[in-house]
Protein backbone atom coordinates (compact mmCIF):
# COMPACT_ATOMS: atom_id res chain seq x y z
CA UNK A 1 0.00 0.00 0.00
CA UNK A 2 1.03 3.42 -0.42
CA UNK A 3 0.92 5.41 2.94
CA UNK A 4 1.08 8.62 4.23
CA UNK A 5 1.98 8.90 7.64
CA UNK A 6 0.41 12.05 9.26
CA UNK A 7 2.40 13.89 11.90
CA UNK A 8 3.52 17.31 14.37
CA UNK A 9 1.07 19.53 13.60
CA UNK A 10 0.51 22.47 15.94
CA UNK A 11 -0.26 21.08 18.96
CA UNK A 12 1.82 20.87 22.56
CA UNK A 13 2.35 17.19 21.63
CA UNK A 14 3.61 17.79 18.23
CA UNK A 15 7.30 16.08 19.18
CA UNK A 16 5.62 13.30 20.63
CA UNK A 17 3.84 12.82 17.66
CA UNK A 18 6.73 12.71 15.79
CA UNK A 19 8.03 9.71 17.32
CA UNK A 20 5.14 7.98 17.38
CA UNK A 21 5.29 9.19 13.30
CA UNK A 22 8.48 7.77 13.08
CA UNK A 23 8.19 4.50 14.64
CA UNK A 24 4.92 3.49 12.48
CA UNK A 25 6.80 4.57 9.66
CA UNK A 26 10.01 2.63 10.41
CA UNK A 27 7.31 -0.81 10.85
CA UNK A 28 5.19 -0.48 8.08
CA UNK A 29 8.11 -0.13 5.79
CA UNK A 30 9.55 -3.19 6.90
CA UNK A 31 5.72 -4.55 6.50
CA UNK A 32 6.13 -3.83 2.48
CA UNK A 33 4.47 -0.51 2.30
CA UNK A 34 5.56 2.14 0.44
CA UNK A 35 5.39 4.91 3.60
CA UNK A 36 5.83 8.88 3.29
CA UNK A 37 6.43 11.02 6.78
CA UNK A 38 4.24 13.97 6.37
CA UNK A 39 4.43 17.36 8.87
CA UNK A 40 0.94 17.87 8.56
CA UNK A 41 2.04 21.70 9.28
CA UNK A 42 5.28 22.38 7.17
CA UNK A 43 4.03 19.54 4.21
CA UNK A 44 6.16 19.62 1.35
CA UNK A 45 8.36 22.23 -0.11
CA UNK A 46 7.71 26.04 0.31
CA UNK A 47 5.04 25.90 -2.24
CA UNK A 48 2.21 24.17 -3.80
CA UNK A 49 3.42 21.88 -6.79
CA UNK A 50 2.30 19.11 -9.11
CA UNK A 51 3.13 15.98 -8.15
CA UNK A 52 1.95 12.57 -8.67
CA UNK A 53 1.91 8.81 -7.09
CA UNK A 54 5.51 8.43 -8.16
CA UNK A 55 6.26 10.23 -5.31
CA UNK A 56 5.93 6.41 -3.49
CA UNK A 57 9.14 5.29 -5.88
CA UNK A 58 11.42 7.40 -3.50
CA UNK A 59 9.61 7.80 -0.17
CA UNK A 60 12.48 8.65 1.83
CA UNK A 61 13.24 12.06 -0.10
CA UNK A 62 9.83 13.48 1.13
CA UNK A 63 10.55 12.43 4.90
CA UNK A 64 10.57 15.07 7.83
CA UNK A 65 13.10 15.23 10.10
CA UNK A 66 12.23 13.66 13.66
CA UNK A 67 13.50 16.48 16.69
CA UNK A 68 14.63 14.73 20.08
CA UNK A 69 12.04 14.24 22.59
CA UNK A 70 13.60 15.99 25.72
CA UNK A 71 10.54 16.31 27.53
CA UNK A 72 10.30 19.90 27.03
CA UNK A 73 6.94 20.90 24.98
CA UNK A 74 7.86 22.76 22.05
CA UNK A 75 7.67 26.80 21.25
CA UNK A 76 4.82 26.95 18.94
CA UNK A 77 5.04 30.20 18.00
CA UNK A 78 8.71 29.60 16.77
CA UNK A 79 7.17 26.83 14.64
CA UNK A 80 4.15 28.73 13.02
CA UNK A 81 7.27 31.57 12.28
CA UNK A 82 9.41 29.24 10.60
CA UNK A 83 7.22 27.98 8.09
CA UNK A 84 8.49 29.51 4.66
CA UNK A 85 4.80 30.35 3.01
CA UNK A 86 3.46 31.74 6.03
CA UNK A 87 0.07 30.79 5.09
CA UNK A 88 -3.05 31.17 7.26
CA UNK A 89 -3.91 27.12 6.17
CA UNK A 90 -3.62 24.98 8.94
CA UNK A 91 -2.34 22.38 6.35
CA UNK A 92 1.73 22.90 4.44
CA UNK A 93 1.97 22.83 0.91
CA UNK A 94 0.71 19.84 -1.10
CA UNK A 95 -0.14 18.19 2.55
CA UNK A 96 -3.80 17.49 0.75
CA UNK A 97 -2.58 16.45 -2.55
CA UNK A 98 -0.09 13.85 -0.77
CA UNK A 99 -2.90 12.33 1.02
CA UNK A 100 -5.25 12.28 -1.21
CA UNK A 101 -2.27 10.22 -3.19
CA UNK A 102 -2.25 7.37 -0.54
CA UNK A 103 -3.90 4.49 -0.14
CA UNK A 104 -4.55 5.88 3.48
CA UNK A 105 -2.94 8.17 6.06
CA UNK A 106 -2.15 6.59 8.86
CA UNK A 107 -3.09 9.41 11.79
CA UNK A 108 0.17 9.78 13.71
CA UNK A 109 -0.78 13.42 15.47
CA UNK A 110 -1.61 13.87 19.14
CA UNK A 111 -3.54 16.45 20.82
CA UNK A 112 -4.87 19.66 19.14
CA UNK A 113 -6.14 18.86 15.44
CA UNK A 114 -4.98 16.13 15.07
CA UNK A 115 -7.21 14.32 17.50
CA UNK A 116 -10.14 17.38 18.03
CA UNK A 117 -11.79 15.88 14.44
CA UNK A 118 -11.04 18.83 12.49
CA UNK A 119 -8.49 17.04 10.24
CA UNK A 120 -11.09 13.81 10.07
CA UNK A 121 -13.92 16.09 8.70
CA UNK A 122 -11.76 17.58 6.37
CA UNK A 123 -10.56 14.06 4.93
CA UNK A 124 -13.81 12.65 4.85
CA UNK A 125 -15.20 15.61 2.63
CA UNK A 126 -12.10 14.75 0.50
CA UNK A 127 -12.78 11.61 0.48
CA UNK A 128 -9.22 10.62 2.35
CA UNK A 129 -9.38 6.84 4.50
CA UNK A 130 -7.81 7.61 7.72
CA UNK A 131 -6.99 5.49 10.76
CA UNK A 132 -8.63 5.97 14.13
CA UNK A 133 -11.98 7.60 15.40
CA UNK A 134 -14.48 9.72 13.06
CA UNK A 135 -14.44 13.81 13.31
CA UNK A 136 -17.35 13.63 15.50
CA UNK A 137 -16.19 10.66 18.15
CA UNK A 138 -12.25 13.12 18.29
CA UNK A 139 -14.16 16.42 18.63
CA UNK A 140 -16.16 15.11 22.02
CA UNK A 141 -13.01 13.16 23.44
CA UNK A 142 -10.71 16.28 22.52
CA UNK A 143 -12.74 18.04 25.72
CA UNK A 144 -12.57 16.70 28.79
CA UNK A 145 -15.55 18.69 30.09
CA UNK A 146 -17.78 16.94 27.44
CA UNK A 147 -15.80 13.74 27.49
CA UNK A 148 -17.38 13.18 31.15
CA UNK A 149 -20.94 13.93 30.55
CA UNK A 150 -21.14 11.62 28.20
CA UNK A 151 -19.28 8.94 30.49
CA UNK A 152 -21.02 9.73 33.32
CA UNK A 153 -24.31 9.52 30.95
CA UNK A 154 -23.24 5.85 30.25
CA UNK A 155 -22.68 4.59 33.99
CA UNK A 156 -18.76 4.95 33.92
CA UNK A 157 -17.77 6.84 36.99
CA UNK A 158 -15.51 9.72 36.87
CA UNK A 159 -13.85 12.51 39.21
CA UNK A 160 -15.83 15.04 40.29
CA UNK A 161 -15.09 18.82 39.71
CA UNK A 162 -15.98 21.73 37.12
CA UNK A 163 -15.08 23.53 34.16
CA UNK A 164 -13.58 27.60 34.17
CA UNK A 165 -12.74 30.16 31.45
CA UNK A 166 -10.21 32.89 31.50
CA UNK A 167 -13.02 35.49 31.43
CA UNK A 168 -16.00 33.98 33.35
CA UNK A 169 -17.18 36.90 35.26
CA UNK A 170 -18.19 34.56 38.15
CA UNK A 171 -14.52 33.05 38.57
CA UNK A 172 -13.38 33.90 41.60
CA UNK A 173 -17.01 32.14 42.60
CA UNK A 174 -16.94 29.06 41.05
CA UNK A 175 -13.25 28.74 42.51
CA UNK A 176 -14.44 29.30 46.28
CA UNK A 177 -16.05 26.13 45.53
CA UNK A 178 -13.06 24.27 44.67
CA UNK A 179 -12.03 21.33 47.31
CA UNK A 180 -8.46 20.64 47.79
CA UNK A 181 -6.45 18.53 46.94
CA UNK A 182 -7.71 18.48 43.55
CA UNK A 183 -6.11 18.59 39.84
CA UNK A 184 -5.75 22.01 37.54
CA UNK A 185 -5.66 20.74 33.38
CA UNK A 186 -6.19 21.91 30.57
CA UNK A 187 -9.25 20.88 28.69
CA UNK A 188 -8.02 19.61 25.64
CA UNK A 189 -4.69 19.47 26.47
CA UNK A 190 -2.41 15.94 26.27
CA UNK A 191 0.56 14.34 27.74
CA UNK A 192 -0.08 15.92 30.91
CA UNK A 193 1.29 19.52 29.96
CA UNK A 194 -0.40 22.38 32.01
CA UNK A 195 -1.69 19.98 34.50
CA UNK A 196 -0.74 20.47 37.93
CA UNK A 197 -1.86 18.86 41.41
CA UNK A 198 -2.83 21.53 44.07
CA UNK A 199 -2.58 20.49 47.44
CA UNK A 200 -3.87 23.60 49.44
CA UNK A 201 -5.54 27.09 48.04
CA UNK A 202 -2.48 29.35 48.08
CA UNK A 203 -0.78 27.34 45.28
CA UNK A 204 -3.64 27.76 43.46
CA UNK A 205 -3.01 30.60 41.24
CA UNK A 206 0.15 29.31 40.32
CA UNK A 207 -1.43 26.21 38.78
CA UNK A 208 -4.34 28.60 37.05
CA UNK A 209 -1.68 30.37 35.66
CA UNK A 210 0.12 27.67 33.94
CA UNK A 211 -3.15 26.30 33.16
CA UNK A 212 -4.14 28.83 31.70
CA UNK A 213 -1.02 30.05 29.44
CA UNK A 214 -1.80 26.93 27.81
CA UNK A 215 -5.85 27.36 26.81
CA UNK A 216 -8.48 30.01 27.90
CA UNK A 217 -10.63 26.77 29.34
CA UNK A 218 -9.35 24.38 32.07
CA UNK A 219 -10.95 21.57 34.17
CA UNK A 220 -10.15 21.59 37.93
CA UNK A 221 -11.24 17.87 39.69
CA UNK A 222 -11.12 16.36 42.70
CA UNK A 223 -7.95 14.81 43.56
CA UNK A 224 -7.69 10.71 43.11
CA UNK A 225 -5.15 9.25 44.86
CA UNK A 226 -4.16 5.88 44.27
CA UNK A 227 -2.74 3.95 41.12
CA UNK A 228 -2.91 4.49 37.74
CA UNK A 229 -4.05 2.56 34.93
CA UNK A 230 -4.80 2.63 30.54
CA UNK A 231 -6.91 -0.22 28.93
CA UNK A 232 -6.44 -0.41 24.99
CA UNK A 233 -10.14 -0.32 23.20
CA UNK A 234 -9.79 -2.04 19.93
CA UNK A 235 -12.72 -2.76 17.66
CA UNK A 236 -14.66 -2.44 20.93
CA UNK A 237 -13.11 -5.14 22.67
CA UNK A 238 -10.58 -4.44 25.83
CA UNK A 239 -6.88 -5.28 26.18
CA UNK A 240 -5.02 -6.21 28.81
CA UNK A 241 -4.79 -3.82 31.69
CA UNK A 242 -1.61 -2.03 32.14
CA UNK A 243 -0.47 -0.52 35.11
CA UNK A 244 1.83 2.89 35.28
CA UNK A 245 4.21 3.55 38.69
CA UNK A 246 6.15 6.90 37.92
CA UNK A 247 9.63 6.45 39.70
CA UNK A 248 9.00 10.16 40.65
CA UNK A 249 5.85 12.46 41.28
CA UNK A 250 2.88 11.92 38.98
CA UNK A 251 2.54 10.71 35.42
CA UNK A 252 3.62 14.17 33.60
CA UNK A 253 4.84 14.90 30.18
CA UNK A 254 8.36 13.76 31.57
CA UNK A 255 7.21 10.66 33.05
CA UNK A 256 5.63 9.50 29.80
CA UNK A 257 8.24 10.01 27.52
CA UNK A 258 11.58 9.66 29.46
CA UNK A 259 13.06 6.09 29.67
CA UNK A 260 13.56 4.40 32.96
CA UNK A 261 10.91 7.12 34.14
CA UNK A 262 7.82 4.61 35.10
CA UNK A 263 7.14 1.18 35.87
CA UNK A 264 4.58 -0.28 33.37
CA UNK A 265 3.27 -3.43 34.32
CA UNK A 266 1.44 -5.04 31.92
CA UNK A 267 -0.77 -7.19 32.65
CA UNK A 268 -1.48 -5.49 35.80
CA UNK A 269 -1.37 -7.04 38.89
CA UNK A 270 -5.07 -6.93 39.97
CA UNK A 271 -7.73 -9.51 41.04
CA UNK A 272 -9.94 -11.01 38.06
CA UNK A 273 -12.57 -8.83 38.99
CA UNK A 274 -11.15 -5.78 39.14
CA UNK A 275 -9.28 -6.17 36.10
CA UNK A 276 -12.87 -7.16 34.39
CA UNK A 277 -14.71 -4.13 35.74
CA UNK A 278 -11.96 -1.78 34.87
CA UNK A 279 -12.00 -3.31 31.09
CA UNK A 280 -16.07 -2.87 31.43
CA UNK A 281 -15.79 0.64 32.32
CA UNK A 282 -13.20 1.27 29.07
CA UNK A 283 -15.40 -0.49 26.76
CA UNK A 284 -18.55 1.21 27.88
CA UNK A 285 -16.44 4.73 27.81
CA UNK A 286 -15.42 3.48 24.01
CA UNK A 287 -18.86 2.58 22.85
CA UNK A 288 -20.87 5.89 24.88
CA UNK A 289 -18.41 7.92 22.81
CA UNK A 290 -18.36 6.07 19.32
CA UNK A 291 -14.66 4.93 19.16
CA UNK A 292 -14.90 1.78 17.15
CA UNK A 293 -11.97 1.63 16.03
CA UNK A 294 -9.18 1.86 18.98
CA UNK A 295 -8.49 4.03 21.62
CA UNK A 296 -7.07 4.26 24.95
CA UNK A 297 -8.95 4.70 28.13
CA UNK A 298 -7.00 5.99 31.63
CA UNK A 299 -8.23 5.41 34.70
CA UNK A 300 -7.18 5.68 38.28
CA UNK A 301 -7.98 3.47 41.25
CA UNK A 302 -8.23 4.86 45.00
CA UNK A 303 -6.88 3.12 48.09
CA UNK A 304 -10.76 1.88 48.57
CA UNK A 305 -10.70 -0.09 45.30
CA UNK A 306 -12.67 2.57 43.30
CA UNK A 307 -12.06 3.24 39.94
CA UNK A 308 -12.46 6.87 38.17
CA UNK A 309 -11.97 7.56 34.33
CA UNK A 310 -9.57 10.14 33.91
CA UNK A 311 -10.05 10.74 29.79
CA UNK A 312 -10.45 9.35 26.41
CA UNK A 313 -7.60 9.13 23.99
CA UNK A 314 -8.38 8.48 20.44
CA UNK A 315 -5.31 8.54 18.79
CA UNK A 316 -2.97 6.41 21.46
CA UNK A 317 0.69 7.30 21.37
CA UNK A 318 3.01 4.74 19.13
CA UNK A 319 6.31 5.54 20.69
CA UNK A 320 8.83 2.80 22.21
CA UNK A 321 7.27 3.79 25.06
CA UNK A 322 3.42 4.20 24.73
CA UNK A 323 0.94 1.76 26.69
CA UNK A 324 -1.36 0.66 23.63
CA UNK A 325 1.43 -1.08 21.75
CA UNK A 326 2.45 -3.42 25.40
CA UNK A 327 -0.71 -4.17 25.95
CA UNK A 328 -1.43 -5.78 22.29
CA UNK A 329 2.47 -7.28 22.71
CA UNK A 330 1.02 -9.16 25.77
CA UNK A 331 -2.29 -10.99 23.53
CA UNK A 332 0.84 -11.94 21.11
CA UNK A 333 0.13 -8.82 18.65
CA UNK A 334 3.29 -7.61 17.99
CA UNK A 335 4.58 -3.54 17.16
CA UNK A 336 4.60 -3.92 13.22
CA UNK A 337 1.57 -6.21 13.32
CA UNK A 338 -0.53 -4.23 15.10
CA UNK A 339 0.28 -0.65 13.21
CA UNK A 340 -1.22 -2.74 9.98
CA UNK A 341 -4.10 -4.01 12.17
CA UNK A 342 -4.76 -0.32 12.54
CA UNK A 343 -5.13 0.54 9.24
CA UNK A 344 -7.12 -3.03 8.30
CA UNK A 345 -9.86 -2.13 10.75
CA UNK A 346 -9.85 1.53 10.16
CA UNK A 347 -10.26 0.98 6.23
CA UNK A 348 -12.97 -1.52 6.94
CA UNK A 349 -14.99 0.90 9.03
CA UNK A 350 -14.67 3.32 6.42
CA UNK A 351 -16.07 0.81 3.72
CA UNK A 352 -12.82 1.04 2.13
Amino acid sequence: MNIIVLCGGLSTERNVSFVSGSNVTKALRENGHNVIMLDVFMGYGDSEQALDASIFTHTKDFDVEIPVLDGVAPDLDAIRASRADQSPCFFGPNVIQMCRLADVVFMALHGSNGEDGRIQATFDLYGIPYTGSDYLSSAISMKKDITKIYLKAAGVPVPGGIRVSKDDEDLQEQLATIKYPCVVKPACGGSSIGVSIVDKAEDLQAALDEAFSWEDTIVIEDYVGGREFSVGVIEGRALPVIEIAPVKGFYDYKNKYAAGSAVETCPAELDADKTKEMQHYAELAAAAIGLDTYARIDFLMNPAGELHCLEVNTLPGMTATSLLPQEAAVEGVNYNELCDKLIQISLEKRGC
